[in-house]
């Protein structure tokens, strides 16, 4: 539908909105036209409901204009505005039946009797509730109530009808049949609807535009083909839809590169080699013989839906280290009165660590403690003696309480390996460890604190940001462990595309996958 210039009904103008100094939209500006069903969509706390209520007059904007129909409307208080508003918690008035609902706003008007019945069963015929108005709202059930709702709003012939999440509050079955309701009845009464959800469904089944938010700034508005099929960045692929998203590099137009090959695509207008986000779409994957993929994988996993199968292909393998773990005998150290025991671990560092640890990070390595025995009550670790040098060696540190029970370990500098992995763009590190087999067989979250006693990190090659290790794996039972050296390795995950097919394919399996240019977006990495 090609929209006129003159259509244009509401233009927001570098809206900007603080709460006590919080920033919740950052400049917004956006024109809503006649006749559109427009879906503000983001996550809670993104401003679109801070946008809604500054519009229909319940917020005043911090700076920026707000146009209504070619008017500055932002000293007009919100009776005066043409526009009515539905909310996720309907304010029905219990007390009032269907019929007195609907026509309070004309009442308030003090319209004729006959004009009011008139409006109100017109209303009741165009949500299909023919016959309730002289129901007890509160025995309804919440759909009705909902579209009992919308009928008192729209009886107000408003220009522009405001929805905030009016179906958050139903069932899934009736929330799916409501999105087409108000589909429907929007088209019908010819009136703008601006419509407030965190559901990325809700907004492609019924928006004429959307308009995806983010930490209160616009990410990208367009139709909801628009915006699934091209997403402008990485953030706005993740929330609209189901999306596989990888680090590539424009080659040249029409040419990206992503895992190390070369791939036709339809994108052009980038700079030579610039680093950009590809998506692909998992229905727009399809699976085949190893031989005639353009990349090829292993079925890591597969998952009935329903209509499709969700099947998880990975073709680069995480990054992976393995470290030893060295379980030692009991060293606690008693005080002479055998009032205070004390205990610490040795532990590794990295050469280039040496110069940032403290002495908070060295009692936190080496697991260092110290215990009434008594009663169990931990005692605090007053004082701690070591020379570090920025050299490869062995140097001895002194933990001790304030009465005098200590116990001596070594910090083991060395020359830290990593393993990286170009192919996924990342990095990952741990150290050898030293525990106690009681320590192993306390720990509440054994993968958790196999990662802090290895000190596993992984990271980015390109920026040094985060990576997550989402794999720990050992060969001992926790239970039972007994002195000794225990290998202990740790992943990254590996780079697995998602795909959506009706073919079932064995898990294990190694297959191909393929795509054709079209079915590739490649995003700019700017804005998110």
């Amino acid at each position: 539908m090609e929209i006129k210039e003159q259509n244009k009904l509401i233009q927001f103008q570098n809206i900007v909105k603080d709460f006590d100094g919080q920033l919740v939209l950052k400049g917004i500006s956006l024109d809503i036209y006649e006749n559109e069903f427009v879906t503000l969509l983001g996550p809670s706390g993104c401003g679109k409901t801070t946008l809604l209520r500054i519009l229909a007059g319940f917020l005043k904007q911090s700076e920026g204009n707000v146009i209504f129909d070619k008017e500055e409307i932002s000293e007009l208080p919100p009776y005066k505005r043409e526009l009515n508003t539905v909310f996720q918690k309907y304010a029905l008035f219990p007390h009032m039946n269907v019929y007195e609902n609907i026509a309070f706003g004309l009442k308030i008007k003090k319209m004729s009797k006959d004009v009011i019945e008139q409006k109100v069963m017109k209303m009741l015929k165009l949500i299909g509730l023919e016959g309730f108005e002289r129901r007890n709202v509160t025995l309804l059930s919440g759909g009705q109530q909902q579209r009992i709702a919308i009928a008192r709003a729209l009886v107000n012939e408003p220009k522009v009808l405001l929805l905030d999440e009016p179906l958050a509050a139903l069932d899934l079955k009736l929330r799916k049949e409501m999105q087409y309701e108000l589909k429907r009845i929007q088209q019908e009464v010819g009136i703008t609807f601006i419509y407030v959800t965190h559901d990325q469904e809700e907004a492609l089944t019924m928006s004429d535009k959307i308009v995806v938010m983010k930490d209160g700034e616009i990410q990208q508005v367009g139709s909801p083909i628009d915006i699934y099929n091209e997403p402008e960045n990485r953030y706005v692929a993740n929330f609209i839809g189901e999306s596989n998203i990888i680090s590539g590099i424009m080659k040249e137009d029409y040419q990206v590169c992503f895992d190390d090959m070369d791939f036709a695509c339809v994108d052009f207008g980038f700079k030579k080699n610039e680093m950009v986000d590809v998506v692909i779409r998992p229905e727009d994957l399809d699976i085949v013989k190893e031989d005639e993929g353009k990349m090829n994988g292993v079925v890591k996993s597969v998952l009935f839906k329903g209509v499709h199968y969700e099947i998880m292909v990975e073709t680069v393998p995480g990054t992976t280290v393995s470290v030893k773990m060295n379980v030692t005998r009991e060293h606690d150290v008693a005080s002479s009165d055998a009032k205070e025991r004390i205990s610490a671990n040795n532990f590794y560092v990295d050469l280039a660590d040496v110069k940032d640890l403290n002495d908070a990070e060295i009692i936190a390595r080496a697991d260092a403690q110290a215990w009434d025995p008594d009663n169990g009550d931990y005692l605090s670790i007053s004082k701690i003696e070591y020379e570090l040098k920025e050299e490869v060696g062995t140097y001895p540190v002194t933990f001790s309480t304030s009465s005098g029970t200590s116990v001596t370990t070594s910090i083991m500098v060395v020359e830290q390996k990593y393993v990286e992995n170009k192919k996924k763009n990342e990095a990952i590190s741990a150290f050898n460890f030293f525990k106690t087999a009681d320590e192993i067989k306390e720990s509440v979250a054994i993968d958790t604190d196999l990662k802090t006693w290895a000190n596993a990190q992984g990271w980015k090659l390109s920026d040094e940001s985060d990576v997550e290790i989402e794999d720990v794996e050992y060969d001992f039972d926790p239970d039972t462990i007994k002195e000794g050296v225990y290998q202990v390795t740790f992943s990254t995950k590996g780079r697995v595309f998602k795909i959506h097919t009706t073919d079932f394919v064995e898990e294990g399996s190694e297959v191909g996958l393929n795509f054709h240019p079209e079915d590739i977006h490649v995003m700019s990495k700017m804005g998110y």
